[in-house]
């Protein structure tokens, strides 16, 4: 069940992305997220890459799009100024009504966002789920590696699956 959970939240984060944030550097980032659901408290912290280029950007921008309009999202509010998008969401996924509040700063070759999602009424047990995310700008992708492309903390290689 925590397996569906997870898409709900991403589902609503992705409507935050109606905004024309600044074009990320192309190449290698490095993203840490930590992600706590309430009431358990549950933590969970990972690292990972991914290779971005404009193209790439601009196609998952557009997806995002796309699934907000297949889905019942839409945006509450939306602020811009300087390098920080403020955006407010409403989604109803499965049932439940996802409030998302998310904050993105961007830095030049580094980005931070947190992000506020609460679920009425609770879904799977999670009624809210704070996230906290850090990208940091690594370089050139390595050989091998596509826009897209992950590379787990492992060092594992994960190939987008539609080009």
């Amino acid at each position: 069940m925590r397996k569906l959970l997870y898409p709900a939240l991403f589902l609503a984060i992705e409507c935050m992305y109606a905004a024309d944030p600044p074009a990320m550097e192309e190449g290698l980032w490095s993203i840490h997220t930590v992600s706590i659901d309430q009431p358990t408290n549950h933590k969970t912290d990972g690292n990972q890459s991914l290779c971005h280029n404009h193209a790439y950007d601009d196609r998952v921008r557009a997806l995002a799009a796309q699934q907000s309009m297949k889905s019942s999202c839409k945006t509450v509010s939306e602020n811009s100024t300087g390098g920080t998008t403020t955006t407010e969401t409403k989604c109803t996924v499965a049932g439940s009504v996802l409030d998302t509040k998310a904050v993105v700063t961007f830095n030049g070759d580094s980005a931070h966002s947190e992000t506020h999602t609460t679920y009425t009424p609770a879904m799977y047990g999670t009624s809210e789920t704070t996230m906290v995310m850090d990208q940091k700008y690594m370089g050139a992708c390595p050989a091998g590696v596509e826009p897209g492309d992950r590379v787990g903390a492992d060092g594992k290689i994960i190939h987008r699956t539609s080009k």
